[in-house]
């Protein structure tokens, strides 16, 4: 039962199945409200300019059929008046083409916005299939589409042919009328029709519009399993992702290292905990850790500390304070200045040593850490932290000798 469940497509489409789909072209669309939109435009133009359209008219009629003896037996006059009578039409129904050429532009952006896609225009030989278009015919979306058909032709007709029919005689007295005045009565008498063709077509498009918006959506439902498939592809497999994490930290500990041959001093344990510090006169306001790790990888800082003569000072408490409290390539937070200044001193101190000889310093034992600071050893998750992140030690080998 919980497989069934996951393979019915009961889930929303997810933003980004919504975006894979507007990329092959496919959007809300519908062909009802386009329709409206055009006939609303044409509407509003002729109810609008009608003055300007009626003056138009009346000029091309009156140019088309005042003509003397000679240019009803000239063809290139009868020509000539053609044209003149052409170009006065066009200019009286231009401004209602502009305004249904904006319309058609602007009313699909109403729902699905404009979409330029190559993927629709490429050949799909599955249409040629009769069998799926059998099965569009029969499908329960064929006969939804054949009734909305058939109550738009019913509600449109129904409403431009009783508005013809309420106003017929309005229309046949228009015979009986100057020519100015019919003509202005007959553009008042279409705007009417239409305008209450465009109400009519406003209730099918209301109608058409929320049916479109959820037939897609149906269309674009995902199953349970779909949903889990794009979450891990987008989010990346968890077995990848804590993979490439390590091998982040694995890199970073790397670089780490290369900066303990610089360091002044190695702070440990001495087992535990392994802390690097650096400070240079002149460039630093207070010394600040270049390298620490906890087990192996505090092993390996000493190891390579050993190995580039960089002094080793066993303080575990300083230790434990400078690892918990101190990131790398930060500076020391002021209550270790004091602790740290006796390590640094003793550091200089052995230093003159080896190159002038004398007494050996004596290393310092007891340390000013506050007690706040020295948060103990290490816990459970740290330890798991470096299990997880220990290097490779032909990594970690390359990297002491290049150091």
């Amino acid at each position: 039962m919980a497989e069934d469940s996951d393979l019915e497509k009961t889930e929303s489409a997810t933003p980004r199945r919504l975006e894979k789909a507007r990329e092959e072209g496919q959007i809300v669309r519908s062909r009802e409200l386009s329709t409206f939109a055009l006939l609303a435009a044409g509407f509003f133009g002729v109810w609008g300019m009608s003055g300007s359209i009626g003056e138009h008219l009346q000029r091309m009629l009156r140019s088309a059929f005042t003509f003397d003896h000679a240019g009803a037996f000239e063809t290139h006059r009868m020509l000539i008046g053609a044209g003149a009578a052409s170009r006065e039409g066009l200019y009286a129904l231009l401004p209602i083409l502009a305004f249904t050429g904006a319309a058609a532009l602007l009313a699909p952006m109403a729902l699905g916005g404009w979409q330029l896609s190559a993927k629709g225009l490429e050949p799909k030989f599955s249409r040629l299939n009769p069998i799926e278009g059998l099965g569009k015919m029969f499908s329960i979306n064929g006969p939804i589409q054949l009734g909305m058909s058939i109550a738009k032709t019913l509600v449109v007709g129904g409403i431009g042919g009783s508005a013809i029919w309420n106003r017929r005689e309005e229309i046949l007295a228009l015979a009986t009328q100057p020519v100015q005045l019919a003509l202005a009565n007959a553009v008042h008498l279409i705007a009417v029709c239409c305008g209450m063709t465009v109400a009519g077509m406003f209730a099918v498009a209301a109608l058409d519009v929320p049916y479109q918006l959820w037939q897609f959506h149906k269309k674009l439902r995902m199953t349970k399993e779909e949903v889990k498939r794009e979450h891990r592809e987008s989010e990346g497999d968890p077995h990848v992702k804590g993979r490439i994490r390590q091998q982040q930290r694995a890199i970073a500990r790397r670089r780490m290292m290369t900066h303990v041959p610089k360091a002044d001093v190695v702070v440990t344990n001495p087992t535990h905990f392994a802390v690097a510090l650096q400070y240079t006169d002149g460039e630093m306001r207070a010394p600040k850790v270049v390298a620490k790790g906890v087990n192996l990888v505090a092993a390996r800082i000493r190891e390579i500390a050993a190995e580039n003569n960089v002094p080793l000072l066993e303080a575990p408490p300083l230790a434990r304070a400078l690892y918990h409290n101190v990131e790398l390539n930060r500076e020391i937070p002021g209550p270790l200045y004091g602790a740290v200044a006796e390590v640094l001193a003793w550091v200089y101190q052995l230093r003159r040593f080896n190159t002038e000889g004398g007494v050996a310093p004596v290393a310092p034992t007891e340390f000013d850490v506050p007690a706040e600071l020295d948060k103990g050893g290490v816990s459970d998750d740290e330890a798991e932290q470096e299990a997880a992140d220990t290097l490779n030690p032909a990594n970690d080998n390359a990297s002491g000798a290049s150091a």
